[in-house]
Order: C-alpha cells, then sequence, then structure tokens
C-alpha cells in the first residue's frame, strides 16, 4: 500500500522548523508557490491540498538552500519593488522595501514635466524603473560600474517595457556633460568590518555594494560633492544612507551648500534618507 501524499500545511510546517530566521512561513510560502504554481492565498483557503512527491522534493530542495542562508530573491530569481517584478542576481543588492520611501520622496519633488533624471548605481535598476513607471515622461538615466549589474538593469527594462538608459559607469566618470533636475542613488554606507556583513542576506550581496569606507560614508561624500556639477539650480539630490547616519549625511550636505536639506524615515521609523535642493 502506497504511502499518502502529504498537505500543502504539513510541508510548510515542516519547512517554517528548517528555515527559521524572521519570517519563515512566508519564506516557505513563496518557495512552495514557486513550485507549484498556486498562489499563498490558496495554501491557507485549502490546506489539505495534496502534493505530489515530485513538488514535495523540489520543495525540499528549495527549502534546503534557503536554510543554508542563501537569500529567497536569489532563489526564485525574482524580487518585487513598487509595483515591478524585477530579475535578480547576486551581481546586485537585492531590492528592498525600505528604499521605496526614496522613490516616494523623488515623485513628491516639485520637478518638470520632463525632468532629466540619473539613478547612479542603480543595481536592479529599482529606482529608475518605479519612477519611469509613475512618470513616463522623464528622461531617466541609470548607471552602475558591474557589468552583469548593467545588463540585468536592461533586461529588467526590457521586461518591464520601459525606456531606460543603462550606461556603465563609476558614478559619473562615463556620463556625457550634462545637467540633471534629480539625482538619486542608494549608494553603499557600511562602515567596513560591521558585525552586519556576516548576517543575514547581505552575506550573498556583493561588498562593492555595500561597503564604504571606515565609517561608510566616503561614496555619499564623493556624490554630494561631486553631484554638484551636474545639477540644474533648484534641482535635487536624494541618497539612501543607514539608519544612524541621517545628522552626518545632513551635515555634509548643508556642508556643500544645499538648501531644504531634510532627512526621511522609512517603513521601520528609522531615518533612511537624506534630501536637498542645490539652488
Amino acid at each position: 500500500m502506497s504511502e499518502p501524499l502529504l498537505t500543502c500545511e504539513q510541508v510548510l510546517a515542516e519547512a517554517c522548523g528548517r528555515i527559521g530566521g524572521e519570517s519563515p512561513r512566508l519564506d516557505a510560502e513563496l518557495l512552495l508557490a514557486d513550485v507549484t504554481g498556486w498562489s499563498r492565498t490558496r495554501f491557507r483557503a485549502f490546506p489539505e491540498t495534496e502534493l505530489s512527491d515530485d513538488q514535495v522534493r523540489q520543495f525540499c530542495h528549495l527549502v534546503e538552500r534557503r536554510s543554508s542562508g542563501e537569500p529567497i530573491a536569489h532563489i526564485l530569481g525574482h524580487q518585487d519593488f513598487w509595483s515591478l517584478a524585477l530579475d535578480v542576481t547576486p551581481d546586485t543588492l537585492i531590492p528592498r522595501p525600505d528604499t521605496e520611501c526614496l522613490v516616494e520622496a523623488a515623485l513628491e519633488l516639485p520637478l518638470p514635466e520632463r525632468a532629466r533624471v540619473i539613478d547612479l548605481g542603480t543595481g536592479t535598476g529599482a529606482i529608475a524603473l518605479a519612477l519611469l513607471s509613475e512618470r513616463p515622461d522623464w528622461q531617466v538615466l541609470a548607471t552602475d560600474l558591474v557589468p552583469g549589474a548593467v545588463a540585468l538593469a536592461r533586461r529588467n527594462a526590457e521586461r518591464c517595457g520601459l525606456p531606460l538608459r543603462v550606461i556603465r559607469s563609476h558614478w559619473f566618470d562615463e556620463v556625457e556633460p550634462q545637467h540633471f533636475d534629480l539625482i538619486i542613488s542608494n549608494p553603499p554606507y557600511i562602515e567596513e568590518g560591521d558585525r552586519h556583513l556576516s548576517k543575514g542576506d547581505v552575506r550573498h550581496e556583493p561588498d562593492s555594494a555595500l561597503v564604504s569606507g571606515p565609517d561608510g560614508l566616503d561614496a555619499i561624500r564623493h556624490l554630494v560633492t561631486e553631484s554638484q556639477r551636474w545639477l540644474t539650480p533648484g534641482g535635487w539630490l536624494v541618497l539612501e544612507h543607514g539608519y544612524n547616519q541621517g545628522e552626518a549625511v545632513r551635515s555634509l550636505f548643508s556642508g556643500a551648500g544645499y538648501s531644504a536639506v531634510e532627512t526621511r524615515k522609512d517603513y521601520g521609523d528609522n531615518e533612511r534618507l537624506t534630501l536637498g535642493r542645490w539652488d
């Protein structure tokens, strides 16, 4: 007599114990949805639904990868950001919900209808593509130094059907001389040797997109100074930074001559981004 088939609830409960971490149930449901093609709502509405032996084997393999610490976005190969589904690879940072606060801040600024925008260190293209999805008349350019990231951002632009131009450049180095109404970036801002670098998903992300000098502010210092040459009068600079760097970044902005300097918080009530106007 054959063994009874396992149900969705049985495998999810077992997986939660193996995955651990902050959101084991969510991770388990996302993995099972990837294997079965079913929605997470179905697992809750019909927990008694039986799985085939092949589905169970595939699911267990993905759970093993997640329990070893591999990011869920790398396992699935994609991550939702704003209203977009973006491909993700180990070449870039995984887009995080708190970075959507940069998009919100940019969309609230008093910019021209056909604003000229540059997203520096674009990674997956998340920020630039989210802006374009809301403001299709904006002219948006994105840069990244890593060839794999450039290719990924271009692929995501094509997947989303958005006219994003992506070039390989270390910040402004390869950008043709011009002026922008908005310069936006989520640059590296973690201190060298920070204990968080050995924990969680960042273990699987490139150090070049995370670490920026002894105090984590090297890239931000460069962008605050260099952006002055590239902004139109009245143009805006918007930068993401660490939860404990707001005061230091505001000081950099104000010291460089920006006005209307303001730090805003993320969804966890942490200081997450600073913006200023170049007059």
